[in-house]
């Protein structure tokens, strides 16, 4: 039944792509006749000019049990400063109400995936929290936000960029289960910006990695990106289906969604991920839970021990 859902989403997809596609010229150049008026404006203005800053770069997953997958594929981001930006995305957090979620006080950025004739994809979308301290910025906490298209999910939490990990929240492949950490690690945006994942499983081991790795570019579009950006969702969204139903093909167990197996998986992400912050070095003389070795390089000076919470919402629906 689940994989009958995840066939119907990737058709619904498709066609819905390929009929907004046709009707974009319109919509372009209706927009033109009834918005040039106050474009100028806009775009012209301090307060929006310079919000948004244009990468491109590569995703790149590998997983390494119970069979070897691996791939990558070309991406574009969008980093939006949410304090100057004139019209920042109504389905993310608000520069106060992140700043209120990762208890900072300088500013906040956005890096997300922009939506596309009328699509959105976002898997990751990444808050930077600024702190100030002595006349002088520095990033001090991330706001991970992940998003499961298909499911209509959404989990957001706070990490140290640094280097953090996470006990796994939400079911973002039907070929892993819940068991296990994130490893996750962020650099501060500049001309370059990278993003690291890894899972470590109880048995597994650490059997997947993920990592982003962008450049910033310049824009030649003006203040309008829509070309910059124009089908990046479907392209994601393309890339997960086609390397999912390749796993399918491998052989790789499908996994039903936690919530008909198990539906306190909420309550026991949250416990394990509080075991993970207050044990600190358990585990760190075993061979059977390696997931629980790498919290000894975590720096937990800066955060509140125990402390951490996951924020689950219904995820916005991707069609505009």
């Amino acid at each position: 039944m689940e994989a009958l859902y995840l066939v119907g989403s990737i058709l619904s997809s498709f066609f819905t792509s390929f009929i907004l596609s046709l009707i974009l010229p319109f919509r372009w150049l209706l927009r033109r006749i009834f918005f040039s008026s106050t474009a100028p404006a806009t775009a012209g203005s301090g307060k929006g000019a310079d919000s948004v800053t244009l990468y491109q770069g590569i995703v790149w997953h590998q997983r390494r049990r119970p069979v070897h997958h691996s791939f990558r594929y070309a991406v574009r981001y969008a980093l939006i400063d949410l304090d100057r930006s004139p019209s920042p995305p109504s389905d993310h957090l608000s520069a106060v109400d992140a700043r209120r979620v990762a208890g900072t006080s300088g500013p906040v950025y956005l890096l997300t995936i922009p939506t596309s004739v009328g699509y959105v994809q976002n898997p990751l979308s990444l808050y930077y929290c600024y702190e100030i301290e002595n006349s002088a910025q520095h990033l001090k906490k991330c706001i991970a936000e992940v998003t499961n298209t298909p499911w209509g999910e959404r989990v957001s939490f706070v990490f140290n960029p640094n280097f953090d990990v996470v006990a796994k929240p939400l079911h973002v492949s039907p070929f892993m289960d819940m068991l296990g950490n994130w490893s996750i690690k962020a650099s501060a945006p500049g001309d370059n910006l990278y993003v690291a994942i890894s899972v470590q499983h109880p048995e597994l081991g650490d059997y997947f990695s993920a990592t982003l790795k962008l450049k910033r570019v310049s824009p030649s579009f003006g203040s309008d990106h829509s070309s910059f950006f124009y089908l990046m969702p479907h392209k994601v969204a393309i890339w997960i289906y086609w390397h999912a139903f390749k796993l399918w093909w491998k052989g790789v167990q499908f996994l039903q969604h936690p919530r008909y197996t198990n539906p306190s998986y909420k309550a026991d992400a949250t416990i394990r991920d509080q075991q993970l912050q207050c044990c600190k070095g358990i585990g760190s003389n075993g061979n059977n839970h390696p997931e629980l070795k790498i919290e000894n390089e975590i720096d937990l000076s800066d955060r509140k021990n125990a402390d951490r919470e996951f924020f689950w919402t219904n995820a916005k629906w991707p069609w505009s």
